[in-house]
């Protein structure tokens, strides 16, 4: 062996846990927000779909409570909606706030809100 020594190359035991904390915090926060965002979007596809059926606003109102009972909606119900006309054009809006309780006093407040006007 000549007079060089080789650089050892790798992560250490304490490297490895920080890392394994970090991905398991984003995992754990992935988890809380995914289910969320997955609700969102099922709210966005039924004021679609409730749109294209027209009618009443009460008659909107009840199609997006009969959809948002299927589709597992919680976060809002069809007296949330706002529906204005235009005419024969229909536009419905939302919004809403989803608190989410990550440890102990920390939480993360998500704002959604969706429209069906272009």
């Amino acid at each position: 062996m000549s007079g060089y020594k080789r650089k050892q190359q790798g992560i250490t035991l304490f490297g490895l846990i920080v890392w394994l904390a970090i991905l398991g915090g984003i995992g754990v926060m992935g988890a809380k927000v995914v289910p969320t965002a997955v609700e969102f979007f099922s709210i966005k596809k039924a004021i679609a779909s409730v749109r294209t059926a027209g009618g009443t606003v009460q008659e909107i109102q009840t199609a997006f409570d009969r959809q948002a009972e299927v589709g597992y909606i919680d976060a809002i119900q069809g007296k949330d909606l706002e529906i204005t006309k235009d005419g024969n054009d229909i536009q419905i809006s939302f919004a809403y706030q989803k608190k989410i309780p990550m440890v102990g006093p920390v939480s993360l407040l998500i704002d959604y809100a969706g429209t069906t006007a272009k």
